[in-house]
């Protein structure tokens, strides 16, 4: 096998994120699912944003935000992601290369606007999304640069493309491609409505193309169809060969083959949990990739996590390196 150029490169959907606090009751007025993400159209787009109290704006969507943690850590990553020849398209490309993320994805020309997230935050800390895809939707295997991938340890691919059939066929590209290359493929369940929405394609996607697991205890527990979290963490024992789980402030449990590192969660005060999951993802990969133990992938997914629902927003604001050296 070559040396690889990238630690990570990342695949996912290319959205500017939208986040501004909001009351439960607004949530019940505007009929929003509490903590779940639910796609819209430009029209319904247009109008909750009018409704939105006063935001903070920033590039994301969950493989992006994991790609700029690992940025932010020292990795060497590139990400894969459709925007569109547009305003919100050129600070999404701006954002996320100036945290050092190599990004060449061909923006879309004469058609859909770049895709945004409306993020309300709640007094509890959860956040609903509301997400319009735009040009989001034309990500397709003409995207997927081979070379890139089969230059990256590891490829690491959102669930929330499950929703774009084109997407799908990029994906499967790229993880043949990886494969092919003996380099590594991650995948993150993104959210429990999401495995509710594709639990076949994505048990036939990680059965036959994944090598590292990502997903939090809900998302787990809808793919396996249980309640007992145990019972769902064995059934998952074997699925991949890495299987890690969050567990909010319980923190995570990663597993592999016969061997199990449960995490202790960190002591933080919640603010936002936007992002807490790519953030995870950010950490543990940036330990992999450096050949880190498991246990430690872990607990530097965890103290990225903590680190990013201390604030609002899903990017960080301490010094990610400094937190890595403290380990």
């Amino acid at each position: 096998m070559s040396e690889a150029t990238y630690d990570v490169t990342a695949i996912g959907n290319a959205i500017v994120d939208v986040l501004a606090q909001a009351e439960d009751s607004f949530l019940h007025e505007q009929k929003l699912s509490k903590g779940a993400m639910s796609l819209i159209d430009s029209d319904q787009a247009t109008a909750l944003y009018g409704l939105m109290g006063p935001g903070v704006e920033a590039s994301g969507g969950s493989a992006g935000n994991t790609a700029a943690g690992i940025a932010a850590l020292g990795g060497k990553v590139a990400y894969i992601g459709k925007v569109a020849d547009d305003q919100l398209g050129e600070v999404f490309g701006h954002d996320i290369r100036a945290i050092g993320v190599t990004f060449n994805t061909p923006p879309l020309r004469n058609s859909l606007p770049t895709a945004r997230c409306l993020i309300f935050v709640t007094p509890d800390a959860q956040r609903t999304m509301q997400t319009f895809l735009g040009a989001c939707t034309q990500l397709g295997p003409e995207d997927i640069d081979i070379q890139l991938v089969q230059d990256s340890k590891v490829v690491f691919i959102e669930g929330y493309l499950w929703d774009l059939p084109e997407a799908i066929e990029g994906i499967l590209k790229a993880a043949k491609a990886a494969r092919e290359a003996g380099r590594k493929v991650a995948f993150t369940t993104s959210d429990a409505f999401c495995v509710g929405r594709f639990r076949e394609q994505f048990f036939e996607f990680i059965t036959n193309d994944v090598d590292i697991l990502f997903a939090n205890e809900s998302e787990i527990l809808s793919l396996f169809e249980v309640e007992d979290f145990d019972t769902a963490l064995e059934k998952a024992r074997g699925l991949a060969e890495i299987v890690a789980v969050t567990r909010s402030e319980k923190g995570s449990v990663v597993v592999s083959g016969d061997q199990t590192d449960v995490i202790p969660g960190q002591k933080v005060d919640v603010v936002d949990t936007t992002g807490a999951g790519d953030a995870y993802a950010a950490g543990f990969l940036y330990a992999y990739t450096q050949g880190k133990p498991l246990d430690v992938c872990g607990k530097l997914g965890g103290l990225v996590a903590s680190e990013a629902i201390s604030h609002y927003g899903a990017r960080a604001e301490a010094d990610l390196k400094a937190l890595a050296a403290g380990l």
